[in-house]
């Protein structure tokens, strides 16, 4: 069905999506209450964190409240995904603050981009 498009250039127009909706929330301590709400719809961690205890507190939680996690490679693209930079006037990213972790509350509407990444994960 969703062939056309892979993982990678997917899972940016979703958190964009439901970044618009209001459903991205980022950070430990945000990540960590909307797991633990089971209010999370999916979350992404960076495989890069300087903190692995960050990172199995987050996959903990994850699996113990059996919430989707995907894996991307860089903090900085993760935060650049979620908002965390500021843009100059030819509308390249500058200013990226690293994000190791995000959860999305809210996919917004259906879109291809979307079900590619519930595809990925199974739903």
């Amino acid at each position: 069905m969703a062939s056309a498009m892979s993982l990678e250039e997917a899972l940016p127009l979703v958190i964009k999506k439901a970044k618009y909706h209001q459903g991205v929330k980022s950070g430990l301590r945000e990540v960590a209450k909307y797991l633990d709400k089971r209010a999370a719809l999916l979350c992404i961690l960076a495989k890069d964190c300087e903190e692995p205890q960050y990172s199995k507190l987050v996959e903990a939680l994850c699996s113990t409240h059996n919430i989707p996690l995907l894996k991307v490679d860089s903090n900085q693209t993760l935060g650049q995904w979620v908002g965390q930079c500021k843009y100059d006037d030819s509308g390249n990213p500058r200013k990226v603050v690293k994000c190791s972790s995000c959860v999305i509350t809210d996919f917004g509407e259906e879109s291809e981009a979307l079900a590619v990444v519930n595809e990925h994960i199974g739903k």
